[in-house]
Parts: C-alpha cells; sequence; structure tokens
C-alpha cells in the first residue's frame, strides 16, 4: 500500500491485518511529556467497560488485538506505539479511537506532533497524518473503523480542553473522584488505576459531560414542536454545550449559518432522509449559540439561492418546504415557475446540478458584510464532494482571512474535495478560518461525536480572531 499523507476528515481504506499507529513529537521542543492510549468502541460509540481502555498502565487489551508497545526515542524524536490487530478485534467492536494526552502542559506546545499508521509486518508506512493544537490537553488522532465488512482509517486531529478525563468519560470511561486526603488507600488488589492525567482537577470541580451547567435555552413555539423532534432538541442541544464546554468555550455566542450542496449527486442524500435528519441536528447548534434561535441558510449546486431563515418553533414546516432536492423537476427546462410551490420556495431549476461552492461562499460573505453583528459566524457547509473550482474557492477563503467568519466544510461521503480538504494547511493567513472533516455515513455518526467534530475548531478561531481585532 502507498503511504499517504492525510488531512483532517480525510480516510482510506486498510489492507494489512496488523497495523501499528505510531506517534511521534520532537523532544527539542521542550513541551509537555505525550502518552498515546486507545478506545476500542461499539457501534454506538461506547466502550463496553473500562477495560476497553489501553495506555500504559493497562497496556494490553484482554483479547490481546490491541496493545500499547511504549516509548523509544531516536535522534530527538520521541516515538509512543499502540499496536492493533484487525483480525483479532471482537465482533462487537467497530472503532479503535487512537488518543494521545499531555502530562505538565498543552499539545499547543508540542512540535512535530505527527500519527503514522503502519503495517506491523514490514513495517510500510501506510498513512501520515501531521497535527497542530493549541490549549488541548487530550487528542484524538485517528480513528479505525469497519466499514461494509473491510476496515478503514480516518484522521480525527480532535483535541479536548477538559484533558483527558474529558475524553474519557465522553467514551464511557468511569474516573473516579480523587479521594480525600484522610480517605484510606484502595487494597493493592485494587482494579488497575488510570493515568494521573485522567484524575479530575480537584477545584473548582467541572460539571461533567452528561450535567450541563444550565438548562438550554427555549425559543418561541419550541414548546409547540411534536414531542419526539422537541426531546430530540433539548437533548441535542445538552449535547452541543457539552461540546462547547470541552473545547473551552462555555457561553459563546455566535450567528449560525446553514449551507445545503444541492447538486445532482446529492439527490439520494435528500431523497433517503439523510439532508433532512443532518438540518435537524443543525437546528440545535443555532439554539446553543445564536441567541435568537435562528438559522439563515442557503442552497448552491450550479448557482446560490438563499432559502428563508430556519426558526426553531416552525422546524417541521420548514423541512417539509425546502429540504426537497432530488425530485425529477430538477432537470425539467423552462422559465415558468413550476406549479404547486409555496411562499418561499426555491425553485431548484434555477439551482442546477453542478458543483459552484465559491458562488454560495460569495453570498454568505456579502450577507454578513450586509448585516453585521456583534458575535463571529459560524457556516456550516455540507457537500458530498465534487469539488472542481479549487482557485475560485481558495480565492473567496483567502479573502474571507479578514472576516468575522469561521467556515466549517462537511464532507457527506464521495470524494474530490479539492481546496476544502486542503485548505486547513494553506499557508500565508493570519487566522486558520477554515475546517473540514469527511464522513462515510453522517446518518450514522452518534450526535455528541459530530458535535465533537464540528466544534472542535471554532472555539480556537473565536480566539485568534480576538487577538488578530478581526472580532
Amino acid at each position: 500500500m502507498t503511504a499517504r499523507s492525510m488531512s483532517k476528515g480525510s480516510n482510506l481504506p486498510v489492507a494489512p491485518s496488523v497495523v501499528r499507529a505510531e506517534l511521534s513529537w520532537s523532544e527539542r521542543g521542550g513541551g509537555p511529556d505525550v502518552d498515546a492510549s486507545a478506545l476500542l468502541l461499539t457501534e454506538a460509540g461506547r466502550v463496553r467497560d473500562d477495560g476497553d481502555f489501553v495506555f500504559y498502565n493497562q497496556p494490553r487489551h484482554t483479547s490481546g488485538a490491541v496493545t500499547h508497545t511504549g516509548k523509544r526515542a531516536v535522534g530527538g524524536v520521541m516515538t509512543d506505539t499502540v499496536e492493533v490487530n484487525l483480525g483479532a478485534l471482537e465482533a462487537g467492536i467497530a472503532r479503535v479511537m487512537l488518543c494521545a494526552s499531555a502530562d505538565g502542559g498543552t499539545f499547543g506546545q508540542v512540535t512535530g506532533l505527527t500519527l503514522r499508521l503502519l503495517d506491523a509486518a514490514g513495517q510500510t508506512e501506510i498513512a501520515r497524518f501531521e497535527m497542530t493544537a493549541g490549549t488541548e490537553t487530550a487528542f484524538i488522532g485517528g480513528e479505525l473503523y469497519r466499514r461494509q465488512g473491510s476496515w478503514k482509517f480516518r484522521a480525527v486531529g480532535q483535541g479536548y480542553a477538559s484533558g483527558l478525563a474529558g475524553l474519557a468519560t465522553d467514551f464511557g470511561i468511569t474516573v473516579d473522584e480523587e479521594p480525600p486526603a484522610a480517605a484510606v488507600p484502595p487494597p493493592a488488589a485494587a482494579v488497575t488505576p488510570l493515568p494521573a492525567a485522567v484524575q479530575p482537577s480537584p477545584a473548582p470541580a467541572a460539571p461533567t459531560p452528561s450535567a450541563p451547567a444550565s438548562g438550554p435555552r427555549l425559543f418561541k413555539g419550541e414548546e409547540q414542536l411534536p414531542v419526539d423532534m422537541r426531546k430530540r432538541l433539548s437533548l441535542r442541544k445538552e449535547q452541543v454545550a457539552v461540546s462547547l464546554r470541552k473545547h473551552g468555550a462555555t457561553g459563546v455566542t455566535a450567528r449560525v449559518i446553514l449551507v445545503l450542496d444541492a447538486s445532482g449527486s446529492m439527490s439520494f442524500l435528500y431523497s433517503g432522509g439523510v439532508v433532512t435528519d443532518v438540518v435537524e441536528r443543525m437546528a440545535a447548534v443555532a439554539a446553543q449559540l445564536d441567541d435568537d434561535g435562528e438559522m439563515q441558510a442557503w442552497t448552491f449546486a450550479s448557482n446560490a439561492a438563499r432559502l428563508p431563515d430556519l426558526r426553531l418553533g416552525e422546524l417541521p414546516e420548514w423541512l417539509r418546504l425546502h429540504v426537497r432536492v432530488g425530485e425529477i423537476g430538477l432537470f425539467r427546462r423552462g422559465k415558468k415557475p413550476r406549479r404547486g410551490m409555496e411562499p418561499g420556495q426555491v425553485d431548484m431549476r434555477a439551482v442546477g446540478i453542478q458543483n459552484e461552492e465559491q458562488k454560495a461562499i460569495a453570498e454568505v460573505r456579502a450577507y454578513v458584510r450586509e448585516n453585521p453583528a456583534p458575535v463571529g459566524t459560524l457556516v456550516l457547509f455540507f457537500s458530498d464532494g465534487g469539488v472542481y473550482r479549487d482557485a475560485a474557492i481558495e480565492k473567496e477563503l483567502r479573502e474571507a482571512v479578514e472576516e468575522p467568519i469561521f467556515w466549517q466544510f462537511v464532507g457527506l461521503g464521495r470524494s474530490t474535495y479539492g481546496v476544502l480538504e486542503r485548505f486547513d494547511t494553506l499557508p500565508g493567513r493570519r487566522v486558520d478560518n477554515v475546517g473540514f472533516f469527511a464522513v462515510d455515513d453522517i446518518s450514522t455518526i452518534p450526535d455528541q461525536e459530530l458535535y465533537d467534530r464540528l466544534l472542535s475548531e471554532f472555539p480556537s478561531w473565536i480566539t485568534a480572531a480576538g487577538r488578530a481585532g478581526i472580532l
């Protein structure tokens, strides 16, 4: 297999049955020590018990499929390695998260942080993922996951400001509170302790991920939503709050804008209800971040078109009227409006079927300029790939660096994301104003994981944009 340099969110198939995930960093940087670990997760995104956490104090999983092989230093580079026998993983394990924790500092102080995936048999490099971080003290570098009977690797690059305790508890690991000073120590036969980095700071006590500090806000009409939708929205708002807290962004507010790909290749995602579900999940982000609980929205293909604002209390009707691409009428020609259209609906014939992301980006930029807000703008931009206007897209996003907008792109399972996938690593920008990740099937990603990925870079951008005078 040919080695590949990966960007955040990208994925590739893994052919070898035994692989080594090698985390490396420079010893010369003077930063904290780093420890690699692995979490074995079910389809639900949770461990079965604390035994599914492999680290230096519990270096071998009971199945023998995952082993922490330890550290070594060569030529000023330190490595810590986890070996995974994919063929020996139990049937209930769907993913292996490749994690790390920083002892005595943050990952922003670590230089040369890189995750390499190797064929354990011949030590051939399969993939390389070079990572950057800020104030995070725990990190998910990548994940190995099953897809249709085969294994794949995804570059994740997601940090946790709440440390390894926040990461571990998020996936179901039990983290015991620090015992009082006068307490009798546990007997020697007690369960192997988690590393010191997992123990929560004694004071002040932070709320656990399952118990948000304050309840989610209610907006006009929200109490009249269908019961099931209202329950989903309430839980999702709490999950968004958890994600913000993990990244040190509790209380942050922002204007939220949604952009939906409507190109021809998206038709099955619309007809299958995937896009409807995405919009409902994104409504919770606006509910938690945006003071008015509204979300501006665009759709695009050959052209961009603005959709009516999405108000939480009107969510069912908005979904019915405006998430509606994939019908045969999309391909009909003619200038007369399609019969049966209701006020505010977009005639999709005017939108077309090609991929012209730069047009939607330009329209959103113009809207933000013409409608200034006292807070930053988070754009949630969904596309299934086929990106080919790289130069035009790069021009728009480079010009937008000095604007109070963070662009979070999400790839919906195809490929060829072009400059959207590469923009994270492009030089010559005062602040990093773009995030990207891709998923094979967004409907299989648990809400908490999706929100963690969506919001992993936005808080860092708020800090950087504030320092740069952009906000």
